[in-house]
């Protein structure tokens, strides 16, 4: 965790300097929602790929839609992430694009610019997608530290901000590492490591 003034792309940078010069190697994907500081420190630090928050790029979508045309334009475009593969799910939103262009050109704009970005998760194996395209799995934990940062209001100092948030930080990681169910397991993420260690088979004792 850090500290920062603004989500600006100074502080992203720094932030995952931070992290690298920590040891953190093999970064596959950064998901986060639309923030161009942090896709642009993600290219610079990390040279790896960025995921759109798809729940956040959708509200921004129906924005354009306007109020009659957001349950067919919210169809259309879940018809690219049923596809199978990256090259179906491209092609289909190409053409869910051309068809809402005649009269929705500003939002098939949109999702032109939007595309790489929007579906880069589909690259990924898939049984990882369902975890990978959105922010969601995080979205608890971000609402559980401002509900508990907003009962404090102003915090004195930065060393008290560290310590309400990092023992929040510490009590969501001693829960990730015993539930049941993993977020994902080093079994199925092995194949995707670049560390060949990590890519070798598990052996059965």
């Amino acid at each position: 965790m850090d500290i920062g003034p603004s989500e600006a792309e100074t502080f992203w940078t720094a932030f995952l300097r931070k992290l690298a010069r920590r040891g953190l190697r093999g970064v596959k994907l950064v998901i986060s929602d639309a923030h161009e500081g942090i896709k642009a420190a993600v290219s610079k630090v990390l040279n790896t790929a960025w995921q759109r928050c798809r729940v956040h790029f959708m509200r921004n979508v129906l924005a354009h839609a306007g109020k009659s045309g957001r349950r067919v334009v919210s169809a259309f475009i879940a018809t690219a992430f049923a596809q199978d593969d990256a090259e179906a799910a491209r092609a289909q939103w190409r053409k869910v694009a051309d068809q809402l262009r005649p009269k929705l050109p500003k939002l098939a704009a949109f999702m032109d610019e939007a595309e790489p970005d929007v579906l880069a998760y589909m690259s990924f194996p898939p049984r990882h997608r369902a975890k990978l395209h959105s922010t969601n799995p995080i979205e608890r934990l971000n609402g559980e530290i401002k509900r508990r940062t907003e009962v404090v209001g102003i915090f004195p100092n930065e060393d008290a901000i560290v310590r309400l948030v990092g023992a929040i930080l510490l009590e969501q990681n001693d829960e990730w590492a015993v539930q049941r169910a993993r977020y994902m397991t080093l079994e199925t993420i092995a194949p995707l490591s670049d560390d060949p260690v990590v890519s070798l088979p598990a052996v059965a004792g």
